[in-house]
């Protein structure tokens, strides 16, 4: 109890220190947190460019501003130095946790940062990850990791998960003002971690493991996934009907109960939605449980980028045109409005469909002026203006991301053709001009 009281008064004090391994659009937001509530947190990434860009007081990450940085001040001190991972009194993981090629979790990233810890880890500290993850993780797989270092657990060190839950350019909710979750691994790593949180959110929700701390972030995100494929597939049921979608959602959320609305699109994209729900399946795999939603609602999803393309094939060939040799500009790269996310963006798959069929592509983000180095995409793009002389070049423009810099009327006026696939496009005559298509 003493070491428990000790823990406390540092946090009470502010002389605990805080480490945050991966400073991307999750780890970032957690480091400045800290910061500006009064801790010295350091942020450790692998990423030797990322380290300069924020030593200099800048950000690359377009939803946080170069003064939330500067306002952390020197509390703040982003380095590629993991030796120093022995000096943190908490240590914060949010690494990515991607699929792999077979669509299976990949934890790569989380168990090389927790050997990374392993190697260093000291009695008294606490260990929290956030990455999204399978149940059982925190306290199978990390835990045996890092009782490798001879130290137990709940008696020597502390083990807890607390999921994320960062929606970016959400000025809305911030960080402070959404609740987190937060599981340990036993009463006593549970008592620190929602103290240490308390410090950083308005609200903590303690609950009884790590495991439904676990769980507890895929269902929101496997809720989100198949409510989006209910939406889809009403789409293409709807298309044949010949009923908008989109007038169909708008009438029905004037229903004050019961309902809440969901949007079609050409597909998931972001670090959550198109992979959260096949570390679940997985692991579902290993108990004999058949996930008959998630794995229905995770093929209407990924199918949508291929129905676009099928609707732009349609769309040009009306206009007697081919889809081999159509020159194509896709309207917005990342995978939502306004943020410089590109990560699992459905315009990816895209654009790699629509060169598979033999069109020149280019496309447009006022926030992603080159495409950068990806592992599943090898494409090498840069944004092209969006301007008249641009638009009337193209045979067909997709609207893949509804930005608020894109304006409707102007892309319409000077389009050839559009499929449009957010409704960005809302009014002229329902929708019935022949050069707009609904997608």
């Amino acid at each position: 109890m003493a070491e428990l009281e000790a823990f406390l008064k540092k946090i009470k004090s502010k002389e605990l220190k805080v480490g945050i391994i991966g400073l991307g659009y999750v780890g970032l937001p957690v480091a400045i947190e800290f910061s500006r509530a009064g801790f010295r947190a350091t942020g450790f990434d692998v990423d030797p460019g990322k380290i300069c860009i924020l030593k200099e007081g800048k950000s690359y990450i377009k939803h946080i501003d170069a003064s939330q940085i500067a306002r952390a001040g020197e509390l703040f001190t982003p380095t590629t130095d993991f030796s120093l991972l022995s000096e943190m009194d908490c240590i914060i993981i949010c690494v990515p946790t991607p699929l792999g090629e077979h669509r299976e979790p990949d934890l790569s990233f989380v168990l090389d940062t927790t050997r990374a810890i392993s190697s260093r880890l000291r009695r008294g500290q606490l260990i929290v990850l956030e990455s999204t993850t399978y149940p059982g993780t925190t306290d199978e797989e990390m835990r045996r990791i890092l009782e490798g270092s001879g130290l137990k657990a709940g008696r020597d060190f502390h083990l807890a998960f607390s999921p994320e839950r960062e929606d970016p350019n959400n000025g809305r909710f911030s960080m402070k003002k959404i609740p987190k979750i937060v599981g340990g691994y036993t009463p006593r790593c549970l008592r620190r971690a929602t103290a240490l949180y308390s410090q950083i959110v308005e609200e903590v929700v303690p609950v009884s493991s790590t495991r439904v701390a676990e769980a507890a972030k895929l269902l929101e995100n496997i809720y989100r996934a198949v409510n989006i494929a209910l939406v889809n597939e009403m789409k293409l049921l709807f298309e044949r009907m010949g009923i908008n979608i989109w007038e169909v959602i708008e009438a029905a959320r004037t229903k004050p109960f019961g309902f809440q609305a969901f949007y079609p699109g050409p597909g998931l994209g972001g670090h959550c939605i198109p992979i959260d729900p096949f570390y679940l399946t997985w692991k579902a795999k290993k108990y004999d449980f058949p996930t008959k939603f998630i794995e229905l609602a995770g093929e209407i999803n990924t199918s949508m980028p291929y129905h676009v393309v099928q609707k732009t094939m349609e769309a040009l060939n009306e206009e007697g045109k081919s889809i081999k040799g159509a020159r194509i500009l896709v309207l917005g790269l990342a995978y939502k409005k306004d943020v410089d996310d590109m990560r699992e963006s459905p315009s990816l798959k895209l654009i790699q469909l629509l060169i598979e069929k033999g069109s020149g592509v280019d496309y447009n983000d006022p926030f992603i002026p080159a495409m950068p180095r990806l592992r599943k995409y090898k494409l090498d793009l840069r944004s092209v203006p969006l301007t008249k002389r641009n638009l009337e070049k193209y045979d067909c423009v997709i609207i893949a991301t509804d930005h608020s810099a894109y304006d409707p009327g102007f892309i319409l006026k000077n389009s050839r053709l559009i499929v449009d696939t957010r409704n960005l496009i809302k009014t002229t005559n329902h929708g019935r001009d022949p050069r707009l298509v609904r997608a």
